[in-house]
């Protein structure tokens, strides 16, 4: 299965073979008060930076997330990457809780952008699966739902199938979906990275 997403120009295959495909998220404001400050004025210079950095490091795509308390992301996700795209050609992974925020950003920026992230919440589903359908974009599936985080792999994977089979029957096509199996902290459930691994085995 390949996902093609693009910038303006540039193309990233994120390939179920392989090649592993580096997603940047430093453009993040949780725990990074100089971002949220140079955000708030708004100065997209930091931002900038932090995405000539990740491109230098490697990454293949760039996720945006401009989320903090008080924030009017409707506004300024669409912003920031109208800066970012007016600098650099790499494909964008739009990241907000908030859909209206999501759609206006996919109005401007133009390629083929992924979603990060919708889940099999019925929300969620309702409210990102018409978007990525219309804006013709990529989406991060969550093995998760109403009832949160399951440890059971079979349940993930049932999660994933529920996902892809809503997508479907929206039109979106099934090389546009991609499953995160979700990693868990090792540290807190010693069993979770055998969760993650089995579920990856299930999905492919």
């Amino acid at each position: 299965m390949k996902t093609t997403l693009r910038g303006k120009i540039n193309e990233i295959i994120i390939d179920t073979n392989g090649p592993v495909i580096i997603i940047g998220e430093c453009i993040n404001p949780t725990r990074r008060k100089k971002l949220v400050t140079t955000l708030q004025e708004p100065n997209f210079e930091y931002v900038l930076e932090l995405a000539e950095s990740q491109i230098k490091a490697g990454a293949d795509v760039l996720d945006v997330n401009v989320g903090f308390p008080g924030v009017d992301d409707v506004r300024l996700l669409p912003e920031t990457v109208l800066a970012i795209r007016s600098r650099f050609d790499i494909p964008l992974c739009l990241d907000s809780p908030n859909p209206k925020a999501i759609e206006a950003a996919l109005k401007v920026a133009g390629g083929k952008c992924l979603i990060n992230s919708l889940n099999g919440e019925e929300k969620s589903l309702n409210a990102l699966i018409p978007i990525a359908r219309e804006y013709g974009a990529a989406i991060i599936g969550l093995t998760m739902d109403d009832v949160g985080i399951t440890h059971d792999h079979e349940k993930r994977l049932a999660i994933a199938e529920k996902i892809l089979e809503r997508a479907l029957k929206a039109g979106l096509k099934a090389e546009d979906i991609i499953i995160d199996p979700l990693a868990m902290a090792v540290s807190a459930d010693p069993g979770a990275c055998m969760v993650t691994l089995e579920t990856i085995r299930l999905v492919h």
